[in-house]
């Protein structure tokens, strides 16, 4: 097996690193540190890196895209999140919605939705999924359930839909132009059968974003409350069937899944690691190198070996998933490793910087928080646990 990187895929990838140096590092930690939520976010640094592809990465080339495999997108997002994981992410945020739109939607659609995204620089994406009482069910709804899952209604009505309800903690919420967004439309079934994704402008009547969530980590990225106020939407921005919202993206096999997240992680691995060997190798404790000191050396082999690990698996995961090998569970459980690795490795660098990582290293402490979040991404832990039950039995390696 060859998993040697072409020469597309290295231009990406160096591409990536020179931005994520030379401009998204600069500004992480000053735009983390700021009080107000709303202000975290820097649209500057989004259009610049437009500029550069990052943003259209993943559309197909015929629409004006990068039409990037998912190899490069890991290599991207990784390098990304070397310099800014929430910056990272809200580039890859555009990808997966941008990719729905290649794929699934109508030619009318396209050119209606998709010509516009392409043409602006800070035209961004949001997805309205998760409302304050219907979050990680979505993931496993209960089979049959009508009561489980969302509860944003919408009811026909001649040519439009009216919607009803909320979604919050939205991804984008506050500064995607775009939002796909799922309402019932069958309150009597399930989510699975009674689900509709419409495709909403932020200027629709009706619609207006709320509160802008606080979080400890993933400050820049922006989290969201969606109102919707009899939000009259045409039945023309319906995406697929209606009550078949839940296989919106069957058409679209480009959809990169839980391998955002996890190469997202790596990204903050990598940091990670650099920031601990660093400091030990130009920092005396105790009257030697700290590097010299055995725990130290235990807790880096430690952050090497599981960066390390994360990094064959996201790269794998993508690998198979270029080639449409069968999946058999790795684009899950590479989203599980991850939040074990993360989580693990950021809290190993502070324990390395010792009292200086508690106190005083501000980006020693970011990471610490960034890598917090993956506690409660793509549903909760136990969630993603669950989903194991489901997998097909491992095959013997041939």
């Amino acid at each position: 097996m060859d998993f040697s990187l072409n020469e597309e895929q290295r231009h990406w990838q160096a591409e990536a690193r020179r931005f994520a140096d030379e401009e998204i590092r600069p500004l992480s930690l000053a735009r983390d540190q700021i009080a107000d939520p709303k202000a975290t976010f820097d649209w500057e640094i989004i259009k610049k890196g437009s500029k550069l592809g990052f943003r259209t990465l993943a559309v197909p080339r015929e629409w004006g895209g990068h039409e990037a495999d998912f190899v490069t997108q890991a290599l991207v997002m990784t390098e990304l999140a070397r310099g800014d994981s929430s910056v990272s992410k809200t580039f890859s945020q555009c990808w997966k919605w941008s990719h729905l739109i290649a794929a699934s939607c109508t030619k009318e659609q396209k050119e209606k939705f998709l010509k516009p995204f392409m043409a602006d620089d800070s035209f961004v994406l949001g997805k309205g999924g998760t409302e304050a009482n219907a979050g990680s069910d979505n993931r496993m709804p209960p089979e049959n359930d009508p009561k489980a899952g969302w509860r944003l209604r919408a009811e026909r009505d001649g040519d439009h839909w009216v919607l009803n309800g909320s979604k919050m903690f939205i991804a984008n919420g506050s500064v995607a132009k775009l939002f796909f967004v799922d309402a019932r439309t069958n309150p009597d079934v399930s989510i699975r059968e009674g689900t509709t994704m419409f495709i909403i402008p932020k200027d629709t009547p009706g619609f207006r974003i709320g509160k802008v969530f606080n979080k400890r980590g993933w400050r820049f990225y922006q989290n969201g409350e969606l109102i919707f106020e009899n939000c009259r939407v045409p039945a023309t921005n319906v995406m697929g069937e209606v009550n078949g919202g839940v296989k919106a993206r069957a058409n679209d096999k480009s959809e990169f899944g839980d391998i955002e997240l996890a190469a997202n992680a790596l990204g903050i691995c990598e940091d990670a690691c650099g920031m601990a060997m660093d400091y030990a190798k130009t920092t005396r404790r105790a009257g030697k190198w700290v590097i010299d000191h055995q725990l130290v050396q235990l807790r880096l082999n430690e952050m090497y070996m599981l960066t390390e690990s994360l990094r064959a698996f996201v790269l794998r995961t993508a690998w198979e998933r270029d080639r449409k090998l069968p999946d058999l569970g790795n684009n899950v459980l590479v989203m599980n490793f991850s939040q074990e690795a993360v989580q693990r490795v950021t809290r190993a660098n502070m324990e390395i910087h010792g009292p200086e990582g508690c106190m005083m290293h501000a980006r020693v402490d970011k990471l610490v928080r960034d890598a917090m979040v993956w506690t409660h991404l793509a549903g909760d832990t136990v969630q993603r646990v669950k989903v194991i039950k489901k997998l097909p039995a491992m095959p013997l390696p041939m």
